[in-house]
């Protein structure tokens, strides 16, 4: 999901950063130099949500259904750090509730997260489609 967040920032020319793991480790194999992301000092992908978590002033997180793994983790780590969440399932949420809850919290530091394409296959494809849409307007 960060990676569909990082490829539409880059076509829209919106600044974007971040970390990913050591190695600039993914699940399909070391994250392209085109990202502009950080490596933390583990492998651990826990450390790179802690961290893009910690860094951010919101996290929005996009899926299709319920929440598991890292995903929920993620919706954890926000409540535990007192970071605004914004869920939005794609299946049924409108791009305008995520301007009114940046609006709403002085989001400027934007945190994408969500289930990997692997366990949600189309997911890269729906949340690129959402956030162009939601960006473009």
């Amino acid at each position: 999901m960060d990676r569909a967040a990082l490829d539409v920032a880059l076509e829209l020319g919106v600044p974007c950063g971040g970390w990913c793991p050591s190695g600039r480790l993914a699940e399909d194999g070391p994250l392209k130099g085109i990202y502009p992301l950080k490596e933390t000092p583990s492998k651990s992908y826990a450390q790179r949500t802690e961290w893009n978590v910690r860094d951010s002033d919101g996290t929005l997180v996009l899926h299709r259904g319920s929440l598991s793994g890292g995903t929920a983790y993620t919706v954890e780590l926000a409540k535990e750090n007192n970071k605004p969440c914004l869920v939005i399932d794609l299946s049924t949420s409108p791009s305008q509730k995520l301007f009114d809850w940046v609006r709403l919290h002085r989001i400027c530091i934007l945190n994408v997260a969500g289930p990997r394409e692997s366990g949600s296959p189309g997911i890269y494809g729906e949340a690129c489609s959402f956030l162009l849409k939601a960006f473009s307007e």
